[in-house]
């Protein structure tokens, strides 16, 4: 992709996105995620009505008259994008590839926390981490974000959840906003995302494609898997073969529910023909 094409789809991008997040998710986001509670601010002469509990006692005796310690909400908040790179995200039947809602849905998110003032981060991984982009504010930032999420090629096709979150755990010392967006089809991550969970605010956003939920009758065909590269025949004139196909999906969507569900955190799906402006919405508005 070159620079003009590149320049093009960012501004597409920021267009279709940011009026979504300035007129739809700007105020849900607020209300939904709160700061990391009360900070201290400062410290003043004690009025009738102060709740002793927060005299300062040091500043008291140092000036033998009551002070007391005034606290604020701490609203800076911080978002991480964990993107899903694999092979398999290059894959869609209907008008765009998983990919492309991904990076819609990341965009959104990104100028709703840009809205609110918030610093924006970003992993993008495969079966392991492939780019880190530390939390900033601005919106040359974010855009830069979206430049990553449209033109970066992975090194890797596989995916390992587990690998990133036990990254996000490593480098993000202080409690952040985390979305991590996948199909996952991966498995064994419920673990490591319960230690992800226990110290950050997390959700799963599962984007998948209508035919990863069953597979019509074609008669033989030949398929390829997007991660490997291996290829085998199929003959999805069996009923049992297209009973199996379903029931994968269906094991893959109970483990993505139960590990998120169980690790404290949210969960969205959304197919690729859905609107994920109503999917996000409604998250917002139930949590909020």
């Amino acid at each position: 992709m070159d620079t003009k094409e590149l320049l093009k789809k960012v501004r597409k991008i920021e267009i279709k996105t940011r009026r979504l997040s300035d007129h739809v998710f700007g105020g849900e986001y607020h209300s939904t995620f709160k700061g990391r509670g009360m900070t201290f601010s400062e410290v003043r002469q004690y009025q009738f009505g102060d709740d002793v509990r927060s005299i300062d006692w040091n500043v008291t005796a140092r000036y033998n008259e009551p002070f007391v310690k005034v606290f604020e909400e701490e609203r800076e908040l911080t978002m991480m994008l964990m993107v899903d790179v694999s092979g398999s995200e290059l894959f869609g039947t209907a008008n765009q590839f998983k990919k492309e809602i991904l990076v819609e849905i990341s965009a959104t998110l990104a100028f709703s926390a840009l809205q609110n003032n918030d610093k924006v981060g970003l992993i993008l991984f495969s079966d392991e981490v492939e780019l880190f982009i530390p939390p900033k504010k601005g919106r040359s930032h974010i855009l830069r974000i979206i430049r990553e999420l449209l033109e970066f090629e992975p090194k890797s096709n596989k995916t390992n959840i587990a690998e990133a979150l036990k990254f996000l755990s490593n480098v993000m010392k202080k409690k952040a906003i985390v979305f991590v967006l996948s199909d996952f089809i991966a498995e064994d991550y419920a673990d490591t995302l319960k230690i992800a969970g226990n110290k950050h605010d997390v959700t799963g956003i599962r984007v998948y494609d209508e035919k990863e939920e069953y597979i019509p009758n074609l008669g033989m065909i030949q398929v390829k898997d997007a991660e490997t590269g291996a290829t085998k025949l199929i003959n999805t004139s069996s009923k049992q073969i297209r009973n199996e196909y379903g029931k994968y999906h269906v094991e893959r969507s109970d483990y993505f529910k139960s590990a998120f569900t169980k690790s404290g955190s949210g969960t969205i799906s959304c197919r690729v023909d859905e609107s994920y402006v109503k999917k996000l919405l409604g998250y917002f508005k139930n949590r909020g």
